[in-house]
Parts: structure tokens; C-alpha cells; sequence
């Protein structure tokens, strides 16, 4: 075999060291991820954010050279995964389908969904919808991924066409079965969202910031995904790099929550920033009003609060035991049964759900409702109830 054969075949044109190849492999990814978090998910699927029309239609391209997926597409189904979280309608939920078959089979749900063309032209309004689009990118999408093995074999080899397949397998992998797959089944929690996300790390960087999963299902439309000071979104970074260069414009963030002192009643302010922050409110009752009353049952038994209490059970006090099995749901509504006052605190959480939850435009309803639950747990006689009631009260959206 010729030598400038076995030359191209183990180096390509680019001829490029073992270093530099795992460097342009890094970096080709992580625009891959930038594409699919940035573009497909904050600006295409929630609108969170608008990018400027060349760095939009680059983001567009690069995920069809790279992924062969169809924005239309992706965008519908990920919003129906928002709007039929934890169903047997929402295309790739652990709740439904278990942990295994989603993290390891989840390019396959992808696949099933994409077929619901119903749900594609219900959820997937808005896509674009372009020349490109019709006659190219839609038509033609595993045209890119064939490009892209061309492209990678002719600059890189051999070792080009492993890049390649590794660069295959990179969103299926970290998307389709890391975010959507142990992001709903193992991790932190910062909010009582009504479903079983969870934030992988505090830190979001190796898959653009969606490792903040929790987050993001507490606030939808939100560009930015950290909450907390101490969580860090590279995507959020590198879409505020972009707003500086004129080449980004967020559109929606989380509200932030203010707490105003001394008022005596709640008023059409509490109710406007509790129901932009109900998962804040939520878990500001699991944290001040349930666990030191559990606490204090556990220290009134002389025991540890696990042994009184299992951990997925005591996660259960917080939604009604929705994700437990028959049986630890019946285990934990005797345990709340025989002990009055955690079944009165659980009660309150609940009545306090339903003002926040309830369907329907009658604000004015609404606050009478949150008026009369805030005097009630006022005179419960339960201290730590008194103090989340006037802290509740408090609530508004920081200006």
C-alpha cells in the first residue's frame, strides 16, 4: 500500500495528532450541545430567546449536519413532554416507561414520537418553515450526517469516521437518555415542580446547562436555568456573551421573589408572584412547615427522622404519594393518619395546592380563597404554619 495512503487513511489532510483530534472532537460536540440547548430548546421550543438571524440559521445547520434531527419536530415533541409530563402521553417519561428503557432506548421513544404526526403539527407550531426548510433540511436530514462523514473522513482518516460515530451518539446519549431519562429520576431538587425532575449538578456545563433540569421544569420559559447563586448555566453564559455582541435578545427569565414585610392580608400582589412562584411556594412548605414537624415527631419518639419516616416516603408528604407505588401510598396515608398534627400540616398543603393549581381566570375567586387558607393556618395554632402564613403574605415579584 502506498505510503500517502496509509498516511491519509491514518491522518487524513488535516494530519492532525491524537491531541489535536480529541480537541476538535470537544469542541464540534459542545456546539452540538449549544445547538440543541441553545437554539431547539430556549429559543425554538419556550422562547425564551431570540438570536440573531445568522447565528440562528447557523445553530439550524449545524444540528442537521450533526444530528439529522428536524426542528419541527424536536420542538413538538419537547412540548409535549412539558405539557403531558409524567403521562402515558408524554413521549419518554421513567414514570411510564421506567429508567432503563429510557436512558438506554431513548433515540427509539424519540423515533416513536416523531410518527405522532398529529402531535407534531399540534405542538410544533411556530418552527420554521422556510425554503431551506421544506426542500433541504426536513426532506433531506440524514443528508447532513452523510456530509459530515465525508467531510470528517477527508480531514481526519479513519480516526475521522470514529469522531464521527462518537459525535453520533452524543445527543442520543446525553440528551435523549441523560437529561430526559436521569434528569427525572436521580438528582436535586430545588422546586416542588408537579413532576419528577431533577437537577443532575449544580453546575451545567458538559451538556450546556440542561444538568439544571429541575429548574427549568419549575420555570419553562426561562432563558436562564440556574437559580440558585451557587448553580452556574454555561448556556445562560454564552447567551449573554452573545446579548453584548448584538447578537442575542432574551426575551423571558425567572421572576425573582421578594418578601415585603408586615402585611396583614394578602392582596392581588401575593397572589400574582404565587402563582409565577407556586413551586417556590411549595417547597417553602416542605422545608419551614413539614420537615421540622417531622423532626419533631421523630425527636418526640426518640428516633432518627429515616426511621420514622422512610426518605420516598417523606418525599410523598409533599405530593400526595403521586409517584409511590399502591402500597407505600397506602403505607404513608396510615402513618399521616395515626399523628393529627402532620395530617392537619398536610391537609393545609394541600387546600394551599388547590388555590394555586385551580383552572380558571377568577383572580378575585382566587385570593379570597388564599385570603381565608392565610387566616385559617394563622389560627391553627401550629407555629411554624403561623410563620409560613405571614411569610406567604409577603410574597411579590421583584421589580
Amino acid at each position: 500500500m502506498p505510503d500517502a495512503l496509509i498516511s491519509f487513511l491514518t491522518s487524513g489532510v488535516a494530519g492532525l495528532g491524537w491531541g489535536g483530534l480529541l480537541l476538535v472532537l470537544l469542541v464540534m460536540t459542545q456546539l452540538t450541545i449549544f445547538s440543541v440547548t441553545l437554539y431547539l430548546h430556549r429559543s425554538q421550543a419556550h422562547r425564551g430567546v431570540d438570536f440573531h438571524p445568522v447565528v440562528a440559521h447557523f445553530f439550524r445547520f449545524w444540528t442537521w449536519l450533526t444530528t439529522s434531527m428536524i426542528t419541527r419536530e424536536w420542538v413538538a415533541i419537547h412540548r409535549k413532554h412539558h405539557a403531558k409530563v409524567e403521562t402515558e402521553e408524554d413521549p419518554h417519561s421513567p414514570q411510564t416507561y421506567g429508567i432503563a428503557k429510557v436512558f438506554w432506548q431513548g433515540v427509539e421513544l424519540y423515533r416513536e414520537a416523531r410518527n405522532d404526526r398529529a402531535s407534531i403539527e399540534q405542538y410544533g407550531k411556530g418552527a420554521p418553515d422556510d425554503w431551506i426548510e421544506r426542500h433541504l433540511y426536513t426532506p433531506h436530514a440524514n443528508l447532513g450526517p452523510t456530509l459530515l462523514l465525508l467531510v470528517e473522513f477527508a480531514l481526519f482518516g479513519l480516526p475521522g469516521v470514529a469522531m464521527w460515530a462518537i459525535q453520533m451518539a452524543w445527543i442520543p446519549f446525553w440528551a435523549a437518555g441523560v437529561v430526559n431519562g436521569l434528569g427525572h429520576w436521580w438528582g436535586y431538587r430545588n422546586f416542588e415542580s408537579a413532576d419528577t425532575s431533577t437537577n443532575l449538578t449544580p453546575w451545567g456545563v458538559w451538556i450546556g446547562g440542561e444538568e439544571l433540569h429541575n429548574n427549568h421544569h419549575a420555570f419553562p420559559s426561562s432563558a436562564r436555568f440556574s437559580m440558585r447563586r451557587w448553580e452556574f448555566d454555561i448556556g445562560w453564559a454564552v447567551i449573554k456573551g452573545l446579548e453584548k455582541l448584538g447578537l442575542a435578545k432574551v426575551l423571558r427569565v425567572a421572576p425573582s421573589l421578594d418578601i415585603r414585610p408586615n402585611i396583614a392580608v394578602p392582596d392581588t400582589e401575593t397572589l400574582r408572584a404565587l402563582l409565577s412562584h407556586r413551586f417556590q411556594a411549595m417547597t417553602d412548605y416542605k422545608r419551614n412547615v413539614l420537615m421540622p414537624a417531622l423532626r419533631e415527631e421523630a425527636a418526640a419518639a426518640g428516633a432518627r427522622l429515616r426511621q420514622l419516616l422512610p426518605r420516598p416516603l417523606r418525599r410523598g408528604l409533599v405530593d400526595d404519594g403521586r409517584w409511590l407505588e399502591p402500597d407505600a401510598r397506602e403505607q404513608l396515608r396510615q402513618w399521616v393518619e395515626q399523628r393529627p398534627r402532620i395530617r392537619a400540616l398536610v391537609e393545609y398543603r394541600v387546600r394551599l395546592a388547590q388555590v394555586l393549581e385551580a383552572r380558571g381566570n377568577d383572580a378575585a375567586e382566587r385570593l379570597r380563597q388564599l385570603q381565608a387558607w392565610c387566616q385559617e393556618a394563622e389560627a391553627s395554632g401550629i407555629r411554624a404554619l403561623q410563620d409560613y402564613a405571614a411569610r406567604l403574605k409577603g410574597y411579590a415579584l421583584a421589580h
